[in-house]
C-alpha cells in the first residue's frame, strides 16, 4: 500500500507500520506492512486499549462489574475506563467529582487494573497475558509496569490486537460495541497534546474521533473511528464507518517520543490516515 511509504519520511529512528482491511462479507483479511514487523516498541498509551480489553474479559467472567464502585464516592469502573472518574493524569487524589468532565488519567486505568487483580487473585500482568495476549497469539507483547503506558509489543502482535477490535473473539459483540461508542458523551475535555473539545468522545479505553477537529486521525476518517495514540510516537486507529463493506485499521509504531516531534506528527499522522483511506477506496 503506497500510503505506508509516507512513514519512511518521518523524522524517527525506526518505524513499523501496517494497514489492516477486514471485509464484512467474510472475505480474507488483507494486511500490508512496512518496517520490521518483529521489532519491539514501547506502545505507551496504546497499552490502555489492551489493558481495558482484559478488564472487559473480567467483566464478562463476572469478576468485576462496570457499575462497581471504585475510588471516590460516585465513581465506578465505567467512569475510570472512560476517563470520567475525576482523577488526574497521575496521582491518587481526585481533582473533580465523577462525570463532571473528561480528565485523561493514567491513574484511573491503574485503579481499574488493580480491581481486576484483586478480584482474580492474580497480578494484572498475568491476567492480561492469559486473557488477551496468549489467546490472540501475541507472544512478543509484555506488560512491564503500569497498564496505562508500559506495554512493549511488535507490529505483528499489534496487528493481531487491531483485528480483535474489529472482529472480537475474546468479548461479546455487545461488550465491544460499548467500548467503541461514546460513554458519557456530553463531557468536554482535553486529548493531551492535541486539543480541548466541548464534546470529548471516549469509549471504554478507546478514544473516539466523533466531531473532534483538529484530530490526530485524518480529515476523511469517519466520526466512528476509534483507537489511541501513545507518547512514544505510536498510533492505532480503527475506522468502521468509512466504508459500508469493510473496516480498516492503521498502526504505526515509532521509537521517538511524541513530544519531541508533536507539531510534525500532528501533520504527518493525518496525512497518513487520509492516504490510507484513499488507497483502500481505490481498491474497492
Amino acid at each position: 500500500m503506497r500510503a505506508l511509504d509516507l512513514t519512511q519520511q518521518w523524522p524517527v529512528p525506526n518505524v513499523s507500520a501496517a494497514v489492516v482491511v477486514v471485509p464484512r462479507d467474510g472475505s480474507p483479511v488483507t494486511v500490508d506492512m512496512v518496517g520490521d514487523p518483529q521489532r519491539s516498541y514501547r506502545l505507551a498509551s496504546i497499552a490502555k486499549p489492551m489493558s481495558v480489553w482484559a478488564i472487559l474479559v473480567a467483566v464478562e467472567e463476572g469478576l468485576v462489574s462496570l457499575d462497581q464502585p471504585v475510588g471516590q464516592p460516585g465513581c465506578t469502573l465505567r467512569h475510570l475506563l472512560s476517563h470520567a472518574g475525576g482523577y488526574p493524569f497521575d496521582g491518587p487524589e481526585p481533582i473533580a467529582p465523577p462525570e463532571r468532565r473528561r480528565i485523561y488519567s493514567n491513574t484511573g486505568i491503574e485503579m481499574a487494573a488493580d480491581l481486576v487483580a484483586e478480584a482474580s487473585g492474580m497480578t494484572f500482568a498475568d491476567y492480561l497475558r492469559d486473557a488477551v495476549f496468549e489467546p490472540l497469539g501475541m507472544g512478543a507483547t509484555h506488560l512491564r509496569g503500569s497498564p496505562a503506558h508500559q506495554i512493549w509489543s511488535t507490529l505483528d502482535d499489534t496487528v493481531r490486537f487491531a483485528q480483535e477490535l474489529i472482529a472480537p473473539r475474546l468479548v461479546s459483540r455487545a461488550t465491544a460495541s460499548e467500548a467503541e461508542h461514546p460513554v458519557f458523551p456530553e463531557l468536554g475535555g482535553i486529548v493531551p497534546g492535541v486539543g480541548r473539545y466541548d464534546h470529548c468522545a471516549w469509549g471504554l479505553g478507546l478514544e473516539i474521533k466523533g466531531d473532534k477537529d483538529p484530530h490526530w486521525t485524518g480529515r476523511t476518517n469517519s466520526a466512528a473511528t476509534f483507537g489511541h495514540f501513545g507518547g512514544a510516537g505510536t498510533l492505532l486507529w480503527v475506522d468502521v464507518g468509512a466504508f459500508d463493506d469493510r473496516a480498516v485499521a492503521c498502526i504505526a509504531l515509532t521509537d521517538r517520543l511524541f513530544d519531541e516531534w508533536a507539531d510534525e506528527a500532528l501533520v504527518r499522522w493525518p496525512e497518513l490516515s487520509d492516504a490510507v483511506l484513499d488507497d483502500v477506496r481505490a481498491t474497492r
